[in-house]
């Protein structure tokens, strides 16, 4: 299937990638194209940021969590609704989940999809020098840079500079101009509040009308045009008969959700049926419920406010309801959860003990990880793959699940066969029989 694509890379992080990304996102969706786009990694920030401010379907790519027929159906499925996609790239070009190698970085991806290449290049404080520094990514490894982009340039060393790009065999796409008034701060890619979502909108068209003057966006859907065919199937899977309904807790304080593990519950026979843990007055008529993660610390005083839905969520959870519960979603399981000032705030009580703010990353990266016995939630011992970060702490981790990072062990999650509860963010696509399982469980639940 033709499905043109293009990726934003970058020499390093702090180039400037999710700003240019997301002005070419606007402008793209300006010209009235219906535009996916994709975050590589296990990023939740930057694809939450695409669809709440641009209104793109964004999700991850991920060559860590699954194999490559995965990643091709994962891209596929949501490329084929649109026009063009936009990958944004994460790190450095070339970093991978190790220091010495390119496995799952933007380069691995981009070979694995066959998506052209267009390399940022920040130009602050350099001129000709950028393209030493391109002429090096250029030749250090098999790549599918097509083309460059020179971050705080001016039009006049850029049109010094585009004919040399030319000579080393790609296209120079253009230059953005310093713009201090459009910068996008790390806080609202974090943090996006319902009332600054029009402010940004209104700054990311500024950034698209830039962008307009300064890039040959018309080049740019061209190379993504030229991209070859790319064949794809969906992997198999398990499927529970029955109307099986689950929970799905999405609101300001639980939004880091994978949208494909949304999708794999569905395909594995379950209606999703999202509801607010901050303004619902209760669960509703649900067979299992997911708490994912977010920011349960900034929204303390509101979650505990809302005695009905905590007191309910901890009854129906006791009384054996399915609960996965992820990072923020873990933490809002607590009997206490300090929030980010400080006070402590009453939770479920599901998960004995507090959770509190250690000012520090607590844990950070890739991991795998799976049950220890085979009398938990998935009813066998196995693995699957996700990742962690986190600034809050826990007296009660859990030891029921071993997690495994870089040739260290440790234990972590509760896992009572209803209850799966820990910090790691869980990828299900990486073990499909996650999802299977979880559903299992919620039908069970339904049928008494």
């Amino acid at each position: 299937m033709s499905l043109p694509r293009f990726l934003i890379a970058a020499p390093a992080s702090g180039s400037g990638k999710t700003l240019v990304t997301c002005g070419l996102l606007q402008a793209l969706v300006n010209r009235g194209l219906k535009v996916a786009s994709f975050k590589c990694g296990p990023d939740y920030i930057d694809p939450m940021f695409h669809s709440r401010v641009i209104g793109t379907r964004s999700k991850n790519l991920d060559a860590y969590f699954v194999d490559d027929p995965t990643l091709r159906y994962l891209f596929g499925r949501t490329a084929e609704q649109c026009d063009i996609s936009v990958v944004e790239g994460v790190m450095g070009f070339y970093d991978g989940v190790t220091f010495d190698g390119t496995f799952a970085s933007s380069c691995d991806v981009s070979n694995r999809l066959d998506i052209p290449v267009v390399l940022l290049v920040n130009a602050r404080g350099s001129s000709l020098s950028t393209l030493a520094v391109l002429k090096g990514f250029l030749d250090f490894a098999e790549n599918n840079i097509r083309g460059v982009i020179f971050n705080q340039m001016s039009a006049r060393v850029y049109s010094a500079l585009a004919p040399k790009v030319r000579e080393m065999g790609i296209e120079p796409i253009g230059y953005v101009p310093k713009v201090t008034d459009l910068v996008l701060e790390s806080r609202h890619l974090g943090l996006v509040l319902p009332g600054e979502i029009e402010s940004l909108r209104e700054k990311l068209n500024k950034l698209a009308d830039v962008l307009e003057e300064s890039l040959d966006i018309d080049l740019l859907i061209k190379m993504a045009g030229s991209a070859p065919n790319l064949e794809y199937a969906a992997p198999e899977v398990g499927r529970v008969d029955g109307n099986v309904r689950i929970g799905l807790a999405d609101d300001d304080t639980f939004c880091f959700t994978y949208e494909d593990n949304v999708e794999l519950l569905e395909r594995c026979g379950a209606e999703i049926v999202r509801f607010s843990p901050m303004k619902d007055a209760e669960l509703p008529d649900v067979d299992g419920i997911v708490l994912s993660g977010g920011y349960p610390e900034l929204h303390g005083e509101e979650l505990e406010a809302n005695r009905s839905m905590l007191e309910d969520i901890r009854q129906k959870v006791a009384a054996g309801m399915p609960c996965i519960a992820e990072c923020g979603g873990f933490m809002y399981l607590h009997e206490t959860m300090e929030d980010r000032d400080g006070v402590m705030r009453k939770m479920c009580g599901v998960i004995p003990g507090k959770t509190w703010n250690t000012g520090k990353l607590c844990r950070f990266g890739y991991v795998t990880l799976g049950p220890v016995n085979e009398d938990g939630m998935l009813g066998t011992k196995t693995t699957v793959k996700g990742h962690e970060f986190h600034y809050w702490d826990s007296e009660s981790n859990g030891d029921d699940w071993e997690a495994s990072k870089k040739g260290t062990t440790y234990r972590c999650m509760h896992d009572t066969g209803t209850v799966l509860a820990g910090y790691p963010h869980l990828y299900y696509y990486s073990n499909p029989e996650v999802a299977l399982a979880f559903v299992r469980r919620c039908a069970e639940y339904r049928n008494g």
